[in-house]
């Protein structure tokens, strides 16, 4: 008994550390929180506007270069070449802001890279069309609003960022309880379900799957009918964490992890063309890593291994070896265990550590993809023996085979190099995300982080 009072107190002062409660308004107020700023948070919610973002955007990145252009360096255009200017720089901007905005509702997105990438690429395409159409335009001014909209949504990003404050109201039970977990969230506990809600929230998050009394379903209903929005917790992790998680076959909701079927039938074509255009172009320096791998340590080139794939069928998937050419004939746990990669495992070799930095040891299952077996964006493929025992571990662990195995994935972006059932557990929870998840927007923003992992060598492996 005195354990269980001990273990029940240890879990209540766990509580008071992301929480104290105000008793007076039942208000939950996290600890070191800093008095509000009425100016400051009417400013963020006005430039949080789209419409606000998108005039401050037009007026500061198009129309101003093409004032300044004319009347204060007194540049002539013929009036065509100005049009045109004008109004492909408006669709570029509109397409690359709308294309940013659109990859900031995947979690853990919060920083402004993904601006320069968004609006290089549609500026890139205009520029492209107007060399492609013969289209007279004026660079100076084509090239000033690319920089200008470039910094201007910076500074949006980062006045909207730096003080932007997600408050969610949460109803005790269930698994609430793991919500103050989340970092970067104001949480409020409404402590009875006639209890006013203090301030202005976000949103109110309930476990929809535990059983309230009357009242609580009561209030609930009431907040649903005044319009406020009303989220189960499992919707708002997996919104937070970028997780789906499955613990019992209840909560299997199989029909929203299935994906649709025409867009994957429309990715195995667009992976198909992509990856005869990169083997064409990557051919040369494939053909010189191969002879470097051979000089460097004795063994072949390239690393053969069976792996699990789609609908749970083995297939061979091709690599350049990084690691000393072990002897075959492993089964079992040694056969799991030469499976696994460590960091800084032993086995690496010279030129292996940069292939793998690099990701450049990845580049022969373009030829996987070819034969129809992966995707360039998918659940990374696991060796056969440690898929079987995580199988046996874990389960649903299946489910991740739904969809093709890829190159690069959501949780290969998101975490390192996975060694115990735990690790595996979340990288589970990764990959459901994007099974459940899986859209275009999704790929290219696994694109555009993988790029940014190979090119500085740092993140998620």
């Amino acid at each position: 008994m005195s354990y269980m009072n001990n273990h029940k107190k240890a879990k209540e002062d766990r509580k008071q550390e992301h929480f104290n409660i105000d008793v007076a308004s039942e208000k939950c107020i996290p600890n070191n929180h800093e008095a509000s700023n009425p100016h400051k948070e009417r400013s963020v919610k006005i430039i949080n506007r789209i419409r606000y973002q998108l005039i401050l955007l037009l007026i500061v990145s198009v129309a101003m270069p093409s004032i300044i252009r004319q009347y204060i360096f007194n540049i002539p255009s013929y009036a065509t070449t100005q049009i045109a200017t004008l109004l492909g720089s408006v669709v570029a901007l509109l397409a690359g802001y709308f294309s940013y905005r659109r990859l900031l509702i995947f979690p853990g997105i919060a920083r402004g890279g993904y601006i320069i990438t968004s609006m290089t690429v549609t500026f890139g395409i205009l520029a492209a069309i107007f060399l492609m159409l013969r289209i007279d335009y004026s660079r100076w001014q084509l090239i000033s609003c690319y920089f200008i909209s470039i910094l201007t949504l910076l500074f949006i990003h980062l006045k909207v960022e730096r003080c932007r404050n997600f408050v969610f109201a949460c109803v005790p039970g269930g698994r609430t309880d793991r919500l103050p977990e989340i970092a970067n969230v104001n949480w409020r506990r409404i402590a009875r379900p006639d209890a006013p809600i203090v301030g202005q929230v976000d949103s109110i998050v309930v476990d929809l799957h535990h059983v309230h009394d009357a009242q609580w379903e009561s209030a609930i209903t009431r907040w649903v009918l005044d319009g406020v929005p009303v989220y189960d917790t499992r919707i708002a992790l997996e919104q937070l964490t970028g997780q789906v998680e499955i613990k019992h076959i209840s909560e299997n909701t199989l029909g929203s992890l299935n994906p649709n079927g025409v867009l994957l039938k429309l990715k195995s074509i667009a992976d198909f063309c992509a990856s005869i255009v990169m083997i064409v172009l990557l051919a040369p320096l494939m053909l010189v890593i191969g002879i470097i791998i051979r000089l460097d340590s004795p063994g072949p080139a390239i690393f053969r291994q069976q792996r699990m794939g789609f609908r749970a069928r083995p297939f061979t998937v091709f690599k350049f070896r990084t690691m000393h050419a072990a002897a075959p004939g492993f089964s079992g746990v040694h056969a799991r265990e030469q499976a696994m990669t460590r960091n800084d495992d032993a086995r690496i070799t010279r030129f292996g550590r940069f292939l793998r930095r690099s990701r450049l040891d990845e580049l022969p299952q373009l030829f996987n993809i070819v034969r129809g077996e992966m995707s360039l964006i998918g659940p990374r493929p696991e060796a056969v023996s440690l898929s079987e025992w995580y199988e046996a571990e874990i389960p649903f662990y299946h489910y991740r085979h739904i969809i093709k195995p890829g190159l690069s994935g959501w949780a290969q972006v998101n975490q390192g190099h996975v060694t115990d059932v735990e690790q595996i557990r979340e990288k589970l929870n990764l990959d459901f995300y994007y099974v459940k998840n899986y859209s275009a927007w999704l790929d290219v923003l696994i694109t555009l982080r993988t790029v940014a992992i190979i090119v500085t060598g740092h993140g998620a492996r």
